[in-house]
């Protein structure tokens, strides 16, 4: 387990950007943070590392939102947040082994999805402000198998 302090959004899109040189199709990332706490500017910075042809925007009305890219698996942004059940998971038909997925409020879900992941928690009421009113996000990486066992990459 990793933590680090994130102290604006551009320094949340550059920890996506971190992230995003590490990963390859079969990779699952779970995201967790109350509303606000910048799951999609962390994707967004992901997405533009990756590569990705279009905006990287909320998928939480979409549920899923495919974004392809010129060179390598596509990145597919979820959001679980109004899933009713596993059932609803299933129906999205994501190809997760051929793609890059990057889940927000994966919760009790994504272990559905893969047997191995890398869980990002997102906490910005722990964190401070700064003198112009940006509240850092304390972040916390985890590994779930041994894919992630060594997390010292990210640091």
């Amino acid at each position: 387990m990793i933590e680090l302090v994130v102290g604006t959004p551009e320094e949340m899109e550059a920890f996506g950007a971190r992230v995003a040189s590490g990963l390859r199709a079969g990779d699952v990332l779970a995201l967790n943070g109350e509303l606000g706490a910048g799951k999609t500017t962390f994707t967004r910075g992901l997405g533009a590392a990756l590569g990705v042809r279009g905006t990287v925007t909320s998928p939480t009305f979409v549920l899923a939102r495919t974004h392809p890219r010129s060179d390598g698996a596509p990145l597919v942004h979820m959001d679980a947040y109004r899933l009713g059940s596993g059932l609803e998971l299933d129906d999205l038909d994501i190809d997760v082994d051929a793609s890059i997925v990057v889940v927000e409020w994966a919760g009790k879900y994504v272990d559905l999805l893969a047997d191995e992941w890398l869980q990002i928690d997102i906490d910005r009421r722990s964190a401070a402000t700064d003198d112009d009113g940006v509240a850092s996000r304390t972040v916390t990486v985890r590994g779930h198998g041994s894919r992630w066992s060594d997390l010292d990459w990210l640091r």
